[in-house]
C-alpha cells in the first residue's frame, strides 16, 4: 500500500520528534530560517492572488488565496525545513511517549521560533518592503489582514490559534501517511487550505504579515507582541493536545511495542 496506517503514522511522528530533539542548533537555525521564509512566500502568494479580485467574488476570492497558501508547508516538508507549528506536534508526541525530555522540546521550540522569525521578516523586508510587494497597491489588503489579527483580543486569538494548528498538524500527519510525493502534497493541501479559508491565526504566518505592516509604518511592535503570545500558545495547544496527545492516547505505539517486547 502507498499509505501508512494511523498507528504507523503515530510511530513515525514520534521518531520524527526524537530526531528533531537531537538536531544541532546550527541545523535548527538554517532549516528554521528556510521554513519561515517558505511560509512567508506562501502568504505573499496568497496576498498577490486575492489583491485585485472583484469584491463581489466574496468567499470565492478567499478560497483562491487559501488554495495557494499551502505552497509554504509543501516546500517545508518536501524541500526541508524546521517549522515551529509542526514541531508543536512532533516534539510533544515524542515526549508523551517518554522518548525525549521536556527540556529538549523547549530547546527545539526556542531555536526554531527565532529562526522562523528571521526567515519570515527577511521576506517581509526584502520582498514586502524593499520590492513593495506588501505595500503600494497591496497595502490596503495587507492592512485588512493585519488589522483583523492585531485587533483580536487575547482569548479570540488564542482560540483561533488552536484551530489553526489543529489543521496544520493534521496536514503534517497526513504528509507522514503517504509514501509518495503526490500523496504528501494532497495531504498537506486540504487542511492548510481550510485553516486559511476559515481565517485562523498561524504564529509563523503572522511573523511575516504583521512585520510587513510595521515596515510600512502602519503598525507597531507593541501591536504585534500580544498577538504573538496569544497565537503561539493557541498553536501549541492545537498541535500538542489536539493532535499529539489525542493520537498518542489512541494508539500508544511506543508503549505497546515496548510491552510486547518484554
Amino acid at each position: 500500500m502507498s499509505l501508512y496506517s494511523p498507528k504507523e503514522i503515530a510511530a513515525i511522528a514520534i521518531q520524527a520528534g526524537v530526531t528533531k530533539s537531537r538536531a544541532s542548533t546550527s541545523y535548527l537555525i538554517i532549516l528554521g530560517f528556510m521554513a519561515g521564509a517558505f511560509i512567508a512566500i506562501g502568504f505573499l502568494l496568497d496576498l498577490h492572488v486575492i489583491n485585485q479580485l472583484p469584491a463581489d467574488w466574496g468567499s470565492f476570492g478567499t478560497f483562491l488565496g487559501a488554495s495557494v497558501f499551502p505552497v509554504g508547508l509543501i516546500l517545508t516538508i518536501l524541500a526541508g525545513g524546521e517549522l515551529l507549528t509542526g514541531n508543536m506536534m512532533t516534539l510533544p508526541i515524542a515526549w508523551f511517549a517518554r522518548q525525549i525530555s521536556g527540556v529538549s522540546v523547549l530547546r527545539n521550540w526556542f531555536w526554531v521560533t527565532i529562526a522562523n522569525f528571521l526567515g519570515s521578516i527577511a521576506v517581509a523586508w526584502f520582498f514586502g518592503h524593499m520590492l513593495g510587494m506588501t505595500e503600494g497597491d497591496y497595502l490596503k489588503k495587507t492592512m485588512a489582514m493585519v488589522n483583523a489579527k492585531i485587533h483580536a483580543d487575547f482569548l479570540h486569538a488564542f482560540i483561533s490559534g488552536i484551530g489553526c494548528n489543529w489543521l496544520v498538524c493534521l496536514a503534517v500527519w497526513l504528509a507522514f501517511a503517504s509514501k509518495d510525493v503526490p500523496g504528501k502534497i494532497f495531504g498537506i493541501w486540504f487542511p492548510v487550505m481550510a485553516f486559511v479559508a476559515i481565517g485562523f491565526q498561524h504564529v509563523v504566518a503572522n511573523m511575516f504579515i504583521i512585520p510587513a505592516a510595521i515596515f510600512a509604518g502602519q503598525a507597531t511592535w507593541a501591536d504585534y507582541v500580544p498577538n504573538f503570545f496569544a497565537v503561539f500558545l493557541g498553536n501549541a495547544v492545537g498541535g500538542a493536545v489536539f493532535v499529539g496527545l489525542v493520537y498518542y492516547l489512541a494508539y500508544r505505539p511506543v508503549t505497546e511495542q515496548a510491552t510486547a517486547a518484554r
